[in-house]
């Protein structure tokens, strides 16, 4: 099984960071010295993806431009003797890497993002889905490595799954499992964003998701579902025997949030050799707040 393009839907207005993302998208806001985009593209780059297909809106150019060579830039930085910041902005996703743009006009919900890039996917090619809101550190391999490999020894698409806190659970797409061991569950179904009275687990569906392209025949564009947006889940659900979820090593920071956002810049602080040692006195004289 080879995986070889990320779709990553970029074109939501960012409103919860207003007035930050009136002419910044929310993607480019830095974690520590990197955008939040730029983590997504190299998480799937170290998985050996190579086509980065991202469904955007037409006011985020600056995208685009991050991801394009400057070759002024990183000349005058090798002139100026500082190789080493030369080298982060040089072929970010890899050398070879691809950048396709399709433009969403409005948003209609995930699955109608998704299937935007319906004709850059080949027939019954595998594919991957990243939404970078959500950012997830991890120690050994990361989330989009673990869950192919998932696939190839299970051979079904993937849903990315973490268990959510009971106040939080009617924000997700929530599974009822079949059965459940170790990381992996067998799914029964799913449901979009229920009410922590109606949710058939604790387990949701969070941004990482590895489709085969027969998903697009699921995505029902003529009946939109929760919240009058066309589900990702509801396609999910319609094939679900052809699904597993996997239970993530990693910690996750929604950084489509404010709070998420902050802690992630905070844990990704404390884990550069260059600000860890000045974060953690900082932090440390604010611990009795």
């Amino acid at each position: 099984m080879l995986v070889k393009k990320v779709i990553l839907p970029v074109a939501g207005l960012g409103t919860r960071f207003l007035p930050a993302t009136k002419s910044t998208p929310k993607e480019m806001l830095p974690v520590v010295n990197k955008p939040l985009i730029q983590y997504a593209v190299e998480e799937a780059s170290k998985a050996g993806i190579e086509e980065f297909i991202f469904i955007t809106h037409h006011t985020k150019t600056s995208i685009k431009e991050h991801f394009e060579e400057n070759s002024g830039l990183y000349s005058k930085l090798i002139e100026d003797g500082k190789k080493d910041l030369a080298e982060t902005i040089k072929s970010i996703g890899g050398e070879g890497a691809k950048f396709t743009y399709v433009e969403q006009a409005e948003p209609k919900g995930l699955g109608h993002a998704i299937g935007c890039a319906k004709d850059c996917i080949d027939e019954n090619e595998w594919f991957f889905v990243i939404l970078p809101d959500d950012l997830i550190m991890t120690k050994e391999l990361n989330v989009t490595e673990q869950m192919i490999a998932t696939a190839k020894s299970e051979s079904k698409q993937v849903l990315a799954l973490q268990r959510i806190d009971d106040d939080e659970i009617s924000k997700y797409g929530v599974i009822s499992p079949i059965s459940t061991e170790g990381k992996l569950s067998k799914l029964n179904s799913i449901v979009e964003k229920p009410d922590y009275a109606d949710a058939p687990s604790n387990l949701a569906s969070i941004g990482r998701y590895l489709f085969n392209q027969t998903i697009f025949d699921h995505i029902d564009y003529e009946n939109p579902g929760k919240n009058g947006e066309i589900q990702i889940t509801d396609a999910i659900l319609s094939d679900v025997k052809n699904f597993v979820g996997y239970e993530f090593d990693g910690m996750r920071f929604d950084c489509g949030s404010k709070a998420g956002y902050i802690k992630a810049n905070i844990e990704f602080g404390l884990a550069d050799d260059e600000l860890h040692d000045e974060l953690k006195s900082f932090i440390e004289e604010k611990k009795n707040l």
